[in-house]
């Protein structure tokens, strides 16, 4: 079956505390909540960008622990194609470890699992999919060699490619030539320039320095101050939306999902980008990540579409 959108990447479970605060080093403290959750930035934005109407299909490895089912059957649910993932044996499914405290900030641990045998062989069965698809998705949480072999095989194949740089890793010149769109936060932004970044101004010329390093196109996510785009030169801001925060685990899966989304129906990157700024906000109302991830209806109502 031919797939609009590829999004090659982790597929973890998340082990989600919510915590009155988190603890400081050597503290012992009470959480108020557990639960597990479907999760993993690769499945988060699969799952987004699925339930948003999108032609998707997730590419990746999974364990072959009782884990697993968690993520597969969410995949399934939001619609997502599961032709691409491969089981590995007797390897533990990717889990990340979540803190949520009472302002809906997160502290997270990633454990790779599966996710760190996603390989070059991995990309090169993608390839005749890549060839009919129009957006690859990509992230860090799969090995860097792999991301960098899956940018020029996108290339290759005349797919636009979506990167977002979580967790932050130094990208080559090499690498960036090969994006068309690079999502970075703030943090991350901050890690990738070398700049603070802690306003529209600053993420301005982050962004600006990340397109002189060869991205086409970079999105510097500013939370609930919003984003800074820019593209060819030009720049533009987006504010955020003013919502009660209950957890922003996967927030930015979430608008990765979106923009995919508004960029496979023709959308320019302003237009995308504020589509993609409603998602993310309606995300951050909800627990968890992938069900927090909205629907399309619900996006275009909170947009007055």
């Amino acid at each position: 079956m031919n797939r609009d959108i590829i999004v090659l990447g982790s597929m973890n479970v998340d082990f989600v505390v919510r915590v009155k605060r988190r603890p400081a080093v050597g503290e012992t403290i009470h959480g108020s909540e557990f639960s597990i959750f479907p999760g993993g930035k690769g499945a988060n934005q699969a799952v987004a960008a699925a339930k948003l109407g999108g032609n998707v299909a997730m590419a990746g490895r999974i364990g072959d622990d009782v884990f697993s089912k968690v993520v597969l059957d969410s995949l399934a649910a939001a619609g997502v194609g599961g032709e691409l993932i491969v089981t590995t044996p007797n390897v533990p499914t990717g889990s990340a470890f979540i803190t949520v405290d009472d302002t809906g900030d997160n502290s997270i641990i990633v454990i790779a699992g599966a996710n760190g045998y996603c390989s070059k062989n991995d990309v090169d069965t993608l390839r005749p999919y890549l060839e009919k698809a129009k957006i690859l998705m990509l992230q860090h949480e799969i090995p860097m060699e792999t991301v960098e072999y899956a940018v020029q095989a996108a290339k290759q194949c005349g797919a636009m490619v979506l990167l977002d740089p979580a967790p932050p890793v130094s990208l080559p010149r090499e690498l960036l030539s090969g994006v068309d769109v690079l999502t970075p936060n703030a943090h991350e932004a901050a890690f990738l320039t070398g700049r603070q970044v802690v306003d529209v101004e600053s993420a301005r010329l982050a962004a600006a320095d990340l397109l002189a390093a060869g991205a086409k196109a970079v999105v510097v996510k500013l939370g609930a101050d919003g984003l800074v785009y820019a593209q060819d030169g030009k720049f533009g801001s987006i504010p955020g939306h003013r919502v009660q925060a209950v957890d922003t685990t996967a927030a930015g899966d979430a608008f990765a999902g979106g923009l995919a989304v508004a960029l496979c129906e023709g959308k320019s990157l302003e237009e995308a980008c504020r589509f993609a700024n409603a998602v993310g906000a309606l995300a951050v109302t909800r627990k968890g990540a992938q069900p927090s991830m909205p629907e399309r209806r619900e996006v275009e109502g909170f947009l007055g579409n």
